[in-house]
């Protein structure tokens, strides 16, 4: 770009960022849509404010061979973010890229395959790990996210934060999960050198008696889903216990 140009887009670039912001938009939209402006951009070398039909036309038409579906979405729903509060023009170009309805039927795994993928995994903590994601059905960032702080023994619930869409959620823990997880991480304090006495008090989990917070599920809906996860978890053969 030419200085002036770069100029204009560097200061459209940082307002686009600002009104991402003010919008709420979450740190994975602010990015997917921060770099759909970078990315035009760059394809055209120039500032996209004053984009042509046949401009974003020739864009899309090269997106679509190089990136997913999911990447062309982001990107139509960048640009159109992008013009509608940081140049406050109309998009007018929805119907340029339609992604194709798509209708597939999910692969599923049956309970023994589960079981062997977390048995063959080679290091426990991650056989710990994907036993937690899948008897608690969380998704990898959620799982990545907890702490031993959302974890309640007595109302046997875990507390999902900042999941998808930035709710909240409780979801009952397994026992058997559970159990596994606070070996695991008895292990790894007592190899830290936590002395015993100080191991003890943590495990009594007096930061975590929080069960007042807990009672937006039904004592039945609460008993029942517990019920069903349990026997979810239980069904699992693993090869990994029996050691």
């Amino acid at each position: 770009m030419k200085p002036t140009e770069l100029e204009r887009y560097n200061h459209l670039y940082e307002q686009h960022l600002t009104n991402l912001t003010l919008q709420g938009k979450r740190p994975a939209t602010i990015d997917a849509y921060s770099r759909a402006v970078r990315r035009i951009s760059q394809f055209f070398d120039r500032c996209p404010d004053a984009m042509t039909t046949a401009d974003l036309k020739q864009y899309f038409a090269s997106l679509i061979q190089t990136h997913s579906w999911s990447t062309v979405k982001l990107d139509r729903n960048g640009l159109q973010f992008f013009y509608r509060h940081t140049l406050e023009k109309e998009w007018q170009w929805l119907d340029i890229v339609k992604p194709p309805q798509s209708k597939k039927l999910p692969d599923i795994i049956t309970a023994q395959q589960v079981a062997l993928l977390i048995s063959m995994t080679k290091q426990k903590r991650y056989q710990i790990f994907f036993l937690t994601l899948y008897t608690m059905g969380l998704r990898l960032g959620e799982g990545l996210s907890l702490t031993v702080h959302d974890i309640d023994q007595h109302t046997m619930q875990v507390h999902i934060r900042d999941g998808k869409g930035g709710k909240d959620r409780l979801v009952p823990v397994p026992q058997r999960t559970l159990n596994a997880l606070r070996a695991h991480w008895l292990t790894h304090l007592l190899e830290q050198g936590l002395d015993l006495r100080s191991l003890q008090i943590l495990l009594g989990h007096a930061s975590l008696n929080t069960t007042a917070r807990y009672t937006r599920m039904t004592q039945i809906k609460q008993r029942d889903a517990a019920l069903a996860i349990n026997r979810l978890a239980d069904a699992l053969t693993l090869m990994w216990e029996a050691v």
